[in-house]
């Protein structure tokens, strides 16, 4: 339990996760999004705090369809929040390991801090009290693949390792998950192994246990789960072409909330049809819509699994993820998807290589 003075968090930090009442919930995203954080303050005019928003509640939003422009007030009357009135908040001079207990028990990473007529003075997190906090779970990212559609721009170098700004693909998740508390990291490898093992090798530079899991064969985007060893904690799979700065740390709270076998994260994409759509009732037109843009939510290639979703997969053979969502949807396990508003590009052509290369200067506020 930590016992040491809790850092001070002065007014100027907290604003920038305050929105007032009349906000949309799209300027709650903009604001956690821009924070990385898990919590908006809702507050007045005086500063007082109204309400706070979380994480979970506004993902569940975008999951039911609600209109980014709808205001945040619409989480509470359409239930997507808890009937309860207030948010879980602290006054300012509360101990700190008070704090670190409550948060461990209700599972929260925030905890607003008020003053005695309930102004916002400051926001305290776990991060605070306990500075590099193991994410308790295992991790596996998938490198095996063979990168066939980006041969123009990589030769023969496995797709996790291509450059973007001066380090490989690959570095960029890692310090991803580094800074979410991962402490191991699994590589499931087939195409040319030998060359993470030169660039990562146990991981010691890059903050993180890097152990690998080589396939003879190529197993597929689930298969590779077969080789870690039984574990009783959730398993976080990452697709190894991927850059995001997808907060991994609300993806297991969100799991654990909805008591999830698995849970896989999905993004918004739309697709413009180039016809008119006529919809007809047997042979008879009843409307056309000139060349809409429909939206789908399509799998990001990032799940967690319990262990007995784990336990599904077969030892040794070829197993997607797709092959194992939908076995458990037929057993009627709990799958439930976790929507993706921070940046994400999944790196499977040369456009979408191109487009990370320019973004992460700007993404990631480092130089490209």
């Amino acid at each position: 339990m930590t016992t040491g003075a809790l850092r001070t968090v002065k007014i100027a930090d907290v604003t920038a996760r305050c929105v007032p009442p009349n906000s949309s919930l799209r300027q709650a995203i903009a604001c956690m999004d821009r924070t990385q954080g898990e919590l908006v303050l809702v507050v007045d005019h005086d500063f007082r705090l109204v309400d706070a928003i979380t994480d979970s509640q506004v993902r569940r939003a975008v999951v039911v369809g609600m209109s980014l422009d709808d205001p945040i007030k619409v989480l509470r009357d359409h239930g997507v929040s808890p009937s309860s009135p207030k948010p879980m908040t602290a006054s300012v001079d509360t101990d700190p390991s008070v704090l670190l207990q409550w948060m461990r028990e209700q599972d929260v990473q925030e905890i607003p801090l008020l003053d005695e007529t309930q102004r916002v003075i400051g926001l305290v997190t776990r991060d605070d009290l306990v500075p590099n906090e193991a994410l308790p779970l295992e991790c596996i990212v998938m490198v095996g693949g063979y990168g066939s559609r980006l041969r123009s721009v990589a030769g023969d170098l496995p797709k996790a390792l291509l450059p973007l700004g001066k380090r490989p693909l690959l570095e960029w998740l890692l310090d991803q998950l580094r800074q979410a508390g991962v402490q191991r990291v699994y590589l499931a490898t087939h195409y040319k192994t030998e060359l993470f093992v030169q660039h990562f090798g146990d991981g010691q530079n890059f903050g993180v246990e890097i152990r690998y899991l080589t396939e003879d064969q190529p197993l597929g985007t689930a298969g590779a789960l077969s080789l870690l060893t039984t574990s009783d904690r959730p398993t976080l799979v990452v697709n190894g072409d991927l850059l995001t700065r997808l907060n991994f740390r609300a993806m297991l709270r969100f799991h654990h909330e909805h008591t999830a076998n698995l849970t896989v994260a999905v993004c918004q994409h739309a697709v413009g049809v180039p016809y008119g759509i006529v919809t007809m009732n047997g042979l008879r037109v009843t409307g056309l819509v000139e060349k809409p843009t429909v939206q789908h939510f399509i799998n990001a290639g990032i799940y967690l699994l319990d262990p007995q979703a784990c336990r599904c997969i077969p030892s040794g053979v070829r197993y997607d993820m797709t092959q194992l969502i939908n076995q458990l949807v037929r057993e009627g396990r709990h799958v439930m998807s976790f929507p993706i508003w921070e940046y994400w590009v999944d790196i499977g052509d040369v456009e979408n290589y191109q487009r990370a290369v320019h973004d992460v200067a700007e993404v990631f506020h480092e130089p490209a």
